[in-house]
């Protein structure tokens, strides 16, 4: 009877807690990605409509070569959006990591301010600096680097820097988390041993700060493949992406086993890097501050 208690005693508050959590995976992240998975076994109905009969279609449309290029090009932006991300966010990184607290926080909020605006806002204020009436052109006509203003609007340069600068928060943040928790005494260590700081950060630094590094770049390459929205606004169509792709055939051309097909490839990819990750880390280091 006591053995029973006891059991009660300890499972029900462990239930309490991760029932509703559980319940809410279920509902809204197993039960949809399921349904994804299995839409895009299926095939497009004359009208737009699931015909629900088991088919490969979409998937062999994947190797078409206009699809393919789309998927080969979203991995290479997503691939130098994450790239960038990391060369100019790990020394901010560092250099807040490396403040005091009250610096840092201070430091930490002046990433956070301009996510207290709309996105749609944030991109809009990139399409006013390049437009070929804009700041930027008038400044570089001004200096004479340029005798004709520039394009820069619609472009895939243009798309990079709206991706970068959506994605640059998403790097920082895990690897000041990572490079804040790192063990001091292991520098003054190396540094008693007559290493050098450049042979200190490449030796002890770096690699102790991997989990945070890993962290960062699952937390932008994986948002980048599907952020459709910064290529419609900074491309304005003649840039595609898979995520623009996908949009497309939910919305307007009603090919959902197609657009299913291309989010299992995002899910495939996603729970490829999530491996890759607890191969080298532990989970619990993925948090950020």
């Amino acid at each position: 009877m006591n053995q029973k208690y006891s059991f009660k005693r300890k499972t029900l508050p462990a239930l309490a807690m991760a029932g509703p959590v559980s319940i809410w995976m279920i509902l809204f992240v197993t039960l949809p990605m399921l349904y994804i998975i299995y839409i895009s076994f299926m095939s497009r109905g004359v009208f737009g409509d699931v015909v629900y009969t088991f088919s490969l279609e979409s998937y062999n449309t994947l190797l078409d070569s206009t699809y393919f290029k789309v998927i080969v090009k979203s991995l290479k932006a997503a691939s130098l959006t994450t790239l960038l991300c990391l060369l100019i966010g790990y020394p901010f990184a560092y250099y807040i990591a490396n403040k005091p607290k009250e610096v840092a926080s201070k430091l930490i909020m002046l990433i956070m301010i301009p996510f207290w605006t709309n996105s749609l806002m944030r991109l809009n204020s990139w399409l006013l600096l390049f437009q070929t009436s804009g700041p930027i052109n008038k400044f570089l006509l001004f200096t004479g680097v340029t005798d004709t203003p520039l394009n820069f609007v619609y472009t895939n340069g243009l798309v990079m820097v709206g991706l970068i600068t959506s994605m640059l928060p998403f790097a920082v943040l895990p690897m000041y988390s990572s490079i804040e928790k790192l063990n001091k005494s292991l520098l003054e260590a190396s540094a008693d041993l007559g290493a050098s700081k450049r042979t200190t950060f490449f030796k002890i630094t770096l690699p102790l700060t991997f989990p945070g590094i890993f962290s960062a770049i699952i937390l932008v390459f994986i948002p980048s493949l599907g952020m459709y929205y910064v290529t419609d606004m900074l491309g304005g169509g003649k840039v595609l992406y898979i995520g623009n792709i996908i949009k497309n055939q939910f919305g307007a051309i009603r090919n959902w086993p197609l657009g299913a097909a291309l989010s299992v490839l995002l899910i495939v990819i996603t729970g490829l890097l999530i491996f890759i990750y607890t191969r080298f880390a532990k989970i619990e280091d993925m948090e950020v501050v």
